[in-house]
């Protein structure tokens, strides 16, 4: 699944950003080590965390149905997680990174969730959206002054992209065979002296009330 939402990213950054062009794409943690070898422009996607989203998470099972209509199998609801990617661009020149990474904003906001010709794989499965948010404050255990300082690199301008992912999980739930008949239902003992009390006491047709008959002598 995340190496699916990679690609997506890559594939999109790449067919709609108009700079694009002749910058490279990748996914590598922007160390300070990696920083020094860059020689060429170059737009970065690093995938920093990766949690469940567990106000989405649901209950129960879902029914898939054949032709006839009839439930041929049961599985669990998907999972949501949520991948949150750092996403910086670099240049030899700071205005060449801001337009860059302007452009990269653009492309993002053109869109509530990823596109469905570039994804695949797990990502498209479950034929649910896969919904993109850019630019929401970070969650309060951590900070990006945080994740700079883990990198070991200094703060510099970047985008904050969380894809949300539903996965299917797998799970399945076996289903019985379908019933082919009315079910025969047999009372035994004082319930089936009930039920025929309770069937002579209902009025007959035309309002007359049925009678037990009983044996002479």
């Amino acid at each position: 699944m995340i190496h699916d939402i990679d690609q997506a990213l890559l594939t999109l950054i790449r067919r709609e950003v108009p700079g694009a062009s002749g910058v490279e794409a990748v996914l590598d943690a922007p160390t300070r080590e990696w920083a020094a070898r860059r020689n060429a422009p170059t737009i970065d996607l690093w995938l920093y965390d990766l949690r469940e989203d567990l106000r989405r998470r649901e209950r129960g099972v879902i029914n898939a149905y054949d032709d006839d209509g009839l439930v041929a199998s049961r599985h669990l609801p998907p999972r949501y997680f949520k991948l949150s990617y750092l996403v910086t661009a670099w240049t030899q020149r700071p205005e060449d990174e801001h337009r860059l990474l302007s452009e990269v904003l653009d492309c993002f906001l053109r869109h509530d969730s990823l596109p469905e010709d570039v994804l695949g794989g797990q990502a498209a499965a479950t034929g649910l959206p896969v919904v993109l948010t850019i630019g929401l404050p970070p969650p309060e255990d951590r900070g990006f002054a945080d994740v700079w300082s883990a990198l070991g690199g200094e703060l510099r301008p970047s985008l904050d992209v969380v894809v949300t992912v539903p996965v299917d999980t797998g799970q399945q739930l076996p289903v019985g065979p379908p019933v082919s008949e009315e079910p025969v239902i047999s009372l035994q003992g004082d319930a089936a002296e009930r039920a025929e009390q309770e069937a002579e006491a209902r009025p007959a047709r035309g309002g007359m009330r049925r009678t037990r008959r009983r044996a002479a002598g």
